[in-house]
């Protein structure tokens, strides 16, 4: 089989993913086979409660391969979940399921079986329990990388927050020159191997309009030279820029990328611009992992009305 399969873990069983991951494989032609790692319970309740007639391939774990996978059906490995399945509110007690789900499909990309992987949101408060900031420190730990970053990606323009779902009251102590020139090192290796390009990167400062009445300037202390020696590496990198103004049409035009220093710095202006039109790439790990850019979303559940295109955008990108 030419194409890679596509490892998929669906992430919390309480999710619009299953619905949206239907709408994916229903209405577009994927040529990869995909790997969905979910229990075959949960799975036909929601294609039952969803109305949707798609047919299942269970796999047997012990001889999966190429050649047993069907890109004419949802090929599935079944995970065990205790008791019986509905639609419910969020609750730690999909924790170990979710897990288990997670190491299959990380045991999968470890055996070569694929370098494509994506997930389904999980439940931060549930499922990392404040052990780890979000899905990205999650998976980079289990393969244990250090240097690694997130980058919402659109052909338009992508974003990267310096630090992610950190509380804002923390943010300042995590800009330093090493991790500014990590990431953004990072982003240009990702843009160079895959689109052969050398990205334009417009890097945000820390405070409004990058000033401050205080003492210590971040911007003039630690982003401007971390900016500084990115140039003399050879990188198309500007700034630091006024948050408030890089995103207007003819500033952010210019740019691949604009690097911020905190989640809702870059990520609010990105999907105020494109909305689900863009996807989440973790950059640093051995494999290509992405997930769509949205939550669980509970309140949505059962409804069939969520848009797939985020997910639709994830599966065409890794879909070669």
């Amino acid at each position: 089989m030419k194409f890679k399969p596509i490892v998929v873990v669906p992430g919390e069983p309480n999710s619009i993913f299953y619905e949206i991951f239907f709408k994916c494989i229903e209405n577009n032609k994927i040529y990869s086979p995909i790997i969905l790692i979910t229990s075959k319970k949960i799975l036909e309740y929601h294609l039952k409660a969803l109305g949707f007639n798609l047919r299942i391939n269970l796999l047997d774990t012990k001889k999966i391969n190429i050649k047993n996978l069907n890109k004419k059906k949802i090929n599935i490995i079944d995970v065990n979940y205790e008791g019986d399945f509905k639609f419910d509110i969020i609750s730690n007690k999909s924790k170990k399921y979710i897990n288990q789900c997670f190491n299959i499909g990380f045991n999968l990309i470890r055996n070569n079986l694929s370098f494509k992987f994506i997930n389904g949101p999980i439940s931060k408060k549930y499922f990392l329990e404040k052990k780890y900031l979000g899905v990205t420190e999650y998976i980079s730990k289990k393969f244990s990388i250090k240097n690694f970053t997130m980058l919402i990606y659109n052909e338009e323009l992508s974003v990267c927050p310096i630090t992610t779902h950190l509380p804002l009251k923390y943010v300042a102590k995590e800009i330093n020159q090493k991790n500014i020139i990590n990431k953004v090192n990072l982003i240009n290796n990702f843009y160079t191997d895959h689109f052969n390009i050398k990205p334009r990167i417009a890097i945000c400062g820390l405070n409004p309009h990058c000033e401050t009445t205080d003492g210590f300037n971040e911007d003039e202390k630690v982003i401007y030279p971390a900016i500084n020696l990115l140039k003399k590496k050879g990188l198309d990198v500007f700034g630091p820029c006024s948050a408030d103004t890089i995103f207007m049409k003819k500033n952010r035009s210019k740019f691949n990328v604009i690097v911020g220093m905190y989640h809702d710095q870059v990520l609010a202006p990105i999907k105020t611009l494109f909305e689900f039109n863009a996807i989440n790439i973790t950059l640093g790990l051995p494999f290509l992992r992405i997930s769509p850019d949205h939550g669980p979303n509970e309140k949505m559940i059962g409804k069939n009305l969520s848009n797939p295109e985020s997910l639709i955008k994830a599966i065409k990108f890794l879909d070669y």
